[in-house]
């Protein structure tokens, strides 16, 4: 019988046991909601300020906790709150899945090609039901290996139940929302994704919680105010249970749901004075799990400091996790081709960053930030390429702007062909946000749903605080449900058109053909305004010119044939192949 979790409910037969940790508290109830009727059951103190009850109770029943006689409210290990965060915990049998992935084993990080996508604004529909029509599509047509989505524990709903939220307000971790479909609906997503060929990562946030619905301190001290982010206290990752609280979660995502990895959401904002690291203690986990049952699982890491400690080897002092996001590559690609110097990006700009970034991996490994106005980053020596995940779009970089405009709005025809090229055919692990590959998506906006007045009035005055510069009128309020229902991806228009989507598809079946399966070296070189790059190093199969001021490219270089080409005004790029 595979592992369930230690705390929250356990099912046997028409009984159900339930576990919770409340070292504060004097008395823990639990109020059972079947057929209509309430009740109310004392539960029984354990060593280590646990609680424990066992009570006649089937899936679908529903129960409150009650701490000290106080307010009811889920349980801190909810698999899904079918009514809101605010609402009863509903039991869920994990076993009455009928799995149909015997056969996956997961995908080698050297083959990975993300496309990173938001469940709500993926489709129409805004459903997991609705992505698995798309994933003939992902993996046959565009060619993407594995999907990576924006986080899906259960968020904040508006005074009509409606939700929208990119998901990084989840309050309860081990929820799936269920407006996307719940428990049952992610699985047969990850189900039929495996069946096509596709794995599937997921957006974890284990550095703060949300503000609405957070009911964790009510139970135990899960913050600190030791340590500060930018959502307020940190989590206390010291504290022996809170990371096994975390920890198990990990292993609750890639054990419950089959997931193929995870994506831990700005590890920089994660605080542990422990001796062991809790990222590198997640890492230990997960990739032992993935041992265990003989599957391939990743564990990326969010971080804009450049260190190479996270996926270092543990021998090497390292915490051993997989990959991380590495952002230097898109600021030095967007503001060679906008221009744009404010914030962080006025420390890009310069066409020889972009060349750095592909030879090494990211472009600051010490040097001084000037936005930061100290050093940033460590040595990239010894950290292979593809432990570096790029993207030239994804949901920060354009959602973040004012309008949430994509590079179509902000750089030309051929400038897009020519980051889409260098990013599919570096030998870093490239990321897809979704959309990008048609020229007619969408803006991708901040949108919310908060049910607290308060909250709604303070996210819309952050946000024209944060984007003051803009007249009010033009940044899209967060709350409207117009901001997120114009994100929506409208792919019965999508679909006709073509040529970007035609270009994509060359350059990952490029990619698949003469990238993958190298030894993932790169040398990329700047002459004026011209960009070279070959992969692999020594003996080059593919390799991209790009002028980055529209001038002529020379002729297809000996043992080269072109395969695309594009230009206009801004920008000339040639695309080679080996022959």
């Amino acid at each position: 019988m595979e592992k369930t979790l230690t705390m929250g409910t356990t099912l046997h037969g028409n009984v159900c046991h339930f576990r919770v940790w409340a070292p504060l508290a004097n008395g823990v109830s639990v109020a059972l909601l079947q057929g209509g009727a309430q009740r109310d059951f004392q539960m029984e103190r354990q060593t280590g300020g646990y609680f424990h009850l066992t009570a006649p109770a089937v899936a679908g029943d529903r129960y409150f906790y009650q701490v000290d006689g106080g307010r009811p409210v889920p349980d801190p290990v909810s698999r899904l709150l079918p009514d809101g965060v605010h609402g009863a915990t509903e039991i869920i049998d994990p076993g009455n899945f009928a799995w149909g992935d015997d056969h996956w084993r997961g995908l080698d990080m050297a083959r990975a090609i993300l496309y990173e996508l938001h469940t709500g604004t993926f489709t129409r529909e805004g459903d997991f039901e609705a992505i698995i029509g798309k994933l003939h599509y992902l993996k046959s047509e565009l060619g993407v290996t594995a999907i990576e989505l924006m986080p899906v524990a259960a968020v904040p709903r508006d005074e009509n139940g409606q939700v929208r939220n990119w998901g990084y307000d989840g309050v309860s971790p081990y929820s799936v929302e269920a407006v996307y479909g719940g428990p049952a609906g992610l699985k047969r997503l990850v189900n039929a994704a495996h069946a096509t060929g596709l794995a599937v990562v997921l957006d974890v946030v284990y550095n703060h919680l949300g503000n609405e619905g957070n009911y964790l301190a009510r139970f135990a001290p899960y913050f600190t105010e030791r340590h500060q982010t930018p959502w307020g206290n940190a989590v206390d990752f010291s504290n022996a249970e809170v990371r096994g609280y975390f920890v198990e979660n990990a292993l609750f995502w890639v054990r419950e749901y089959h997931l193929d990895g995870l994506r831990l959401d700005a590890v920089q904002t994660i605080h542990d004075d422990s001796a062991k690291h809790i990222l590198q203690e997640i890492a230990e986990e997960v990739h032992a799990y993935a041992e265990e049952t003989g599957r391939k699982i990743w564990v990326i890491a969010e971080t804009d400091t450049n260190d190479r400690r996270l996926v270092q080897p543990r021998s090497a002092g390292g915490y051993g996790l997989d990959a991380f996001w590495s952002d230097d590559f898109h600021h030095a690609m967007h503001t060679v081709l906008t221009g744009e110097d404010k914030g962080y990006y006025q420390d890009f700009g310069k066409i020889e960053q972009m060349a750095k970034a592909l030879n090494e991996g990211y472009v600051f490994q010490g040097e001084h930030f000037k936005f930061w106005d100290g050093a940033r980053g460590t040595p990239a020596a010894e950290i292979e390429l593809p432990k570096n995940v790029i993207c030239i779009q994804n949901h920060d970089q354009v959602g973040n702007r004012a309008k949430g405009e994509r590079l179509t709005q902000l750089a030309s025809w051929a400038q897009r062909r020519a980051a889409a090229a260098l990013m599919l055919l570096a030998p870093h692990t490239p990321m897809l946000f979704m959309g990008e590959e048609f020229d007619n998506a969408p803006p991708f906006q901040f949108f919310t749903s908060y049910g607290d007045p308060s909250l709604k009035e303070a996210v819309r005055n952050g946000r024209c605080q944060e984007f003051r510069d803009f007249a009010w009128e033009e940044i899209p309020d967060p709350e409207n449900p117009q901001t997120f229902h114009g994100c929506k991806l409208p792919w019965e228009q999508l679909t006709n058109e073509t040529e970007m989507l035609n270009w994509y598809q060359e350059l990952i079946a490029l990619r698949k053909k003469f990238v993958i399966g190298t030894d993932r070296t790169c040398r990329a070189t700047v002459e004026g305004s011209v960009l070279t790059m070959e992969v692999p190093r020594e003996q080059a199969l593919v390799r991209v010119d790009v002028n980055f001021k529209g001038n002529p490219l020379p002729e297809a270089p000996h043992g080269f044939a072109k395969a695309l080409f594009a230009a206009d005004e801004g920008c000339a790029v040639a695309v080679y192949r080996a022959v």
